[in-house]
């Protein structure tokens, strides 16, 4: 039996930031992972999460781990198939740690992952997004916050992520205003903004203080915002701009809705896919291609470039029998009385 502990702490330690050099949202999202995996894990087989040991962690626990996700926890098949693939990273690193293990490793690696729905991206209109910045009340220093977060997360088409981990040295208002956004996958892209937003910035930067926290935006203790506090306050300003815009009730609400706003707001104002690839910071071109399919205005032109078909012209006659039945006695009745 081989304990679990000092491997896991190796794979988070050594593995992924020196051996892989990954970012720190893939570490945190794998980490994520392993905290359901390893709570599951720990229910399933009765023991302490430090007492697990690798023989554990075998394929017919990570199938009904995966099972968990979809039903116990409600998770789509996306979110099924990236904690599968932190599993599945971490099952590599062991292939040449643990050679013992092998036959469970590709046991657990062979698990194939789910096939995902295609489905148009969820997006607001204008009217619902301009409700939504004009929520947060600008006589408050909360207000003045989450109208800043808003407008710069809506302008940038930024994942919660990088909203969150954005640090005062990366705001440039002078001479041209600008932020420097840290991506996905370590890729960086400095973004131009809109007046509006700048002031927005300027005015939350004004009543901001002089906390020593180096990230842009902050709660009310001072410590930087994470992903769940601007979820909640996303939430909360939704609520309070459904009163004024009633679709906003209606609708399922997230912070990568406002990214794909932005996107498909880009994309109807320049026509060009590539632009919006840049803007969002996205690695490839076939990302941001699902963005052609929600929008109509693209199709509205192809649409317009072509010619239709002719229609054969041509008048209905009726065919029922009943019709035809009725028709002919008609004629008989009207020959009767001509004679």
């Amino acid at each position: 039996m081989t304990a679990l502990a000092p491997h896991l702490t190796a794979f988070f330690q050594q593995r992924l930031p020196v051996e892989r050099n990954v970012s720190s949202h893939t570490s945190d999202s794998y980490a994520y992972a392993f905290k359901l995996f390893i709570e599951y894990a720990s229910t399933r087989h009765k023991a302490r999460p430090s007492q697990l040991e690798i023989e554990h962690l075998d394929a017919p626990t990570v199938v009904s781990f995966l099972d968990h996700l979809e039903t116990a926890r409600a998770n789509s098949p996306s979110s099924r198939n990236a904690r599968l693939a932190a599993i599945k990273s971490f099952m590599h690193y062991l292939e040449y740690r643990i050679p013992s293990a092998m036959q469970q490793i590709q046991r657990v690696l062979a698990i194939p992952p789910k096939k995902t729905e295609t489905r148009l991206v969820k997006h607001l209109t204008v009217e619902e997004m301009q409700a939504i910045l004009n929520a947060p009340d600008p006589t408050s220093r909360k207000g003045i916050r989450d109208r800043a977060m808003l407008h710069l997360c809506y302008a940038g088409g930024l994942r919660v992520s990088e909203l969150v981990s954005l640090r005062l040295a990366d705001i440039t208002l002078q001479p041209y205003a600008s932020i420097l956004v840290h991506g996905k996958g370590r890729r960086e892209r400095s973004l131009p903004m809109w007046k509006v937003t700048v002031a927005a910035i300027r005015a939350w930067l004004a009543v901001r203080g002089t906390a020593l926290t180096p990230e842009l935006f902050i709660n009310a203790r001072g410590q930087p915002l994470t992903r769940s506090g601007f979820k909640y306050i996303l939430n909360k300003q939704v609520h309070v701009a459904a009163k004024s815009c009633c679709s906003l009730s209606k609708k399922r609400m997230s912070p990568h809705v406002l990214r794909h706003t932005c996107a498909l707001t880009v994309l109807q104002a320049t026509k060009d896919l590539r632009k919006v690839s840049l803007w969002l910071g996205h690695a490839h071109m076939q990302t941001t291609e699902i963005y052609t399919r929600a929008d109509p205005s693209v199709k509205l032109e192809a649409l317009e470039s072509t010619i239709a078909p002719e229609l054969r012209t041509g008048r209905f006659k009726a065919t029922d029998e009943l019709i035809a039945m009725l028709k002919s006695r008609s004629l008989m009745r009207s020959k009767k009385q001509e004679k």
